[in-house]
């Protein structure tokens, strides 16, 4: 096989479809380079086996797989995370769950979080990240997804207890004063599911209308909720009526939403009835 120089490499990227500055990251992380150091070394000739892998890459980036699962990391509330094809990978609007969990136990000590459906961890370890003190667990049904979660804790040196189970059922008797999740909400037959075919399926949509999900988190909150414990979920763009009704009918009070940085309806918080506000 006959070796390339790296400009006609990322000409060959562009070639196909491949975004340039994901080219860029991919030859950098085959050469042991940066970003930098592949735009500035264009002359830089690709040996054999760099020529094959770069190859065998390009045409799995060209075929839609996401870069993070090629390069075996993805960046989250600045944090480098490892992911897998096990895991989703974690998306830059979900931070805003993690921000608005910080917001609200501000003034707490030591506060109690749970985070279900955890993945790679991602909400699991920002939290435990930025709050030391915060005792936080962490469930998820695939043991492989767990894997995933505890290894990212244990790269970043933070003590997240994980749990295997659906939702809340390896939480049983317990209560938190925060409860996070980011659950799969997508409409099976959504138009948008056809590009995300390298991710886990379970993991973004429970088929039907997408809501059951949020429905089993929701209906199983105040059971699991300090007085005054609030629930944030994650939802799609168009289920924030649905997810504040259903809060409503499980008996959670003083029920916000926010946007997220694109203006798309994105989570909803409320809040068990009791002391606190």
């Amino acid at each position: 096989m006959n070796g390339i120089r790296c400009d006609a490499a990322l000409r060959e990227a562009r070639g196909a479809g491949v975004d340039t500055l994901d080219a860029q990251l991919l030859l950098a992380r085959i050469l042991g380079s940066t970003r930098t150091g592949v735009i500035a070394h264009g002359d830089r000739l690709l040996q054999p086996a760099e020529r094959a892998r770069w190859q065998a890459w390009l045409a799995r980036r060209a075929a839609g797989e996401p870069l993070a699962y090629l390069l075996g990391e993805k960046e989250f509330h600045g944090l480098r995370l490892q992911v897998t094809p096990d895991v989703l990978v974690p998306r830059p609007e979900t931070e805003l769950l993690v921000d608005w969990v910080l917001e609200k136990m501000a003034d707490a000590t030591a506060p109690a979080v749970a985070d279900l459906g955890t993945g790679s961890g991602a909400i699991a370890v920002a939290i435990q990240h930025r709050r030391p003190d915060a005792r936080v667990a962490a469930t998820d049904i695939s043991p492989a997804a767990l894997a995933v979660a505890a290894g990212n804790a244990a790269r970043l040196g933070l003590k997240v207890e994980f749990v295997a189970g659906s939702w809340w059922q390896p939480l049983a008797g317990r209560r938190f004063d925060l409860v996070v999740a980011n659950p799969p909400y997508v409409a099976a037959g959504d138009r948008h599911l056809a590009a995300l075919r390298h991710e886990p399926l379970a993991a973004l949509s429970p088929g039907a209308d997408g809501l059951a999900a949020l429905h089993a988190i929701v209906d199983g909150a105040a059971g699991h909720l300090e007085p005054g414990g609030w629930l944030i979920v994650e939802h799609g763009f168009d289920q924030q009526a649905a997810v504040r009704s259903r809060m409503a009918g499980a008996g959670l009070i003083d029920a916000e939403s926010r946007a997220d940085l694109a203006g798309t309806p994105r989570a909803t918080a409320a809040r068990r009835p009791g002391d606190a506000a």
